[in-house]
């Protein structure tokens, strides 16, 4: 598997058909089920060091060799891995929110926990609403507030694609 990996890679493939084959091969099969993840910094920290490495190996740039990221990305015109990620999250959730009242999907998102209640030991840290609360940040948005802008389907998605394309 290696060496075939090295060999797709590797072959002298113009540029625009390596970052075909890895957005349609590659992208696909990382970001399956990508707008459930609770992500923290150092998660979106090693996700976006993947990521260039992966772009440095299409445009076959040693480590050695002295390339600042920023040039690498003006060159595949990629946006990175967790700017797609967050996209994708804050789709499911203005999905979400469109949803009925009555639906057990926003039931349970807007559902505040007892006042005794504890997160139990091992249980994870961070949770995806946290990271929603996280991405609106970056919208300069706050929970309460959004619930009225995710009604409102056209105003949505230019408020997501608007977001994407600053990060």
């Amino acid at each position: 598997m290696q060496s075939l990996e090295n060999q797709i890679w590797r072959l002298r493939l113009a540029i625009s058909t390596k970052l075909k084959l890895y957005n349609t091969c590659i992208l696909p099969i990382f970001l399956y089920g990508s707008g459930c993840w609770a992500m923290c910094k150092t998660d979106a920290r090693k996700i976006d060091a993947l990521d260039q490495w992966c772009m440095r190996m299409l445009l076959r740039i040693r480590w050695y060799q002295f390339v600042w990221n920023d040039d690498v990305r003006r060159l595949t015109k990629q946006p990175k891995l967790t700017a797609i990620i967050q996209l994708r999250r804050l789709t499911l959730f203005g999905h979400i929110m469109h949803m009925d009242n009555n639906a057990d999907a926003k039931r349970i998102l807007l559902a505040s926990p007892p006042a005794d209640w504890r997160k139990q030991l091992g249980c994870p840290r961070i949770t995806w609403l946290s990271t929603i609360q996280q991405d609106l940040k970056h919208h300069h948005l706050m929970l309460p507030e959004v619930a009225d802008l995710a009604e409102n389907r056209p105003l949505w998605r230019m408020m997501l694609m608007y977001g994407a394309m600053q990060s």
